[in-house]
């Protein structure tokens, strides 16, 4: 079966003023929905049809359409669950204690995952993964991520799109302000989820 495009759980200007509604509507719209229609042309008569995306992306060598369009297809579905206009509070339970374990603190945390962020260069992605029972930050470039070969390991449970189309009209080249909005929508019981599944 092909890939969709995912739906969002709230509206294009539910993230405002942290992420516009015309970011977001181009975002989800045009480069999401592009990277799922190539992907799905990419593997469309391969033996790659009708597996799941996790197990394309982590399943060795891929062809530069699939690396690229897989990536881009698994990365915003993530990036768009982690997302609530209801989020912004400091995590609680096992991801707020297993977060304490690796970074010493929340702040800590934010600090290192926010420079991994800031410091990709070019386009990219900076991540929170689940790996061997603890946590980890590293960035991707491009559409790359942590389950594809070559990539830093581990299972994302949280991840920032640094690409510019991500925050350009809103923040221009000011990434670091971008980076710290995002804190204001994370959905830390969804960071939660991704992490139980990744277990």
């Amino acid at each position: 079966m092909a890939f969709e495009l995912p739906n969002l759980n709230y509206s294009y200007d539910a993230l405002e003023p942290h992420i516009d509604a015309r970011t977001m509507e181009i975002h989800h719209t045009k480069h999401h929905a592009g990277y799922t229609s190539k992907l799905n042309a990419a593997i469309a008569g391969t033996d790659l049809e009708g597996k799941s995306i996790e197990d394309i992306l982590s399943g060795g060598e891929l062809s530069a359409g699939v690396r690229n369009n897989g990536g881009g297809f698994y990365n915003h579905r993530l990036f768009w669950d982690i997302m609530s206009p209801n989020g912004g509070a400091n995590p609680t339970g096992e991801v707020a204690e297993m977060i304490d374990a690796a970074f010493g603190s929340f702040e800590e945390f934010k600090t290192k995952f926010s420079n991994a962020a800031a410091t990709q260069f070019g386009s990219g992605w900076a991540w929170l993964c689940y790996i061997d029972g603890k946590l980890d930050v590293c960035s991707t470039p491009n559409q790359d991520n942590p389950l594809m070969q070559g990539g830093c390991g581990g299972t994302p449970i949280l991840g920032i799109d640094v690409w510019e189309h991500a925050y350009y009209l809103n923040y221009q080249n000011r990434r670091p302000d971008y980076i710290n909005a995002f804190f204001n929508v994370v959905d830390w019981n969804k960071v939660t989820e991704h992490l139980n599944n990744a277990k």
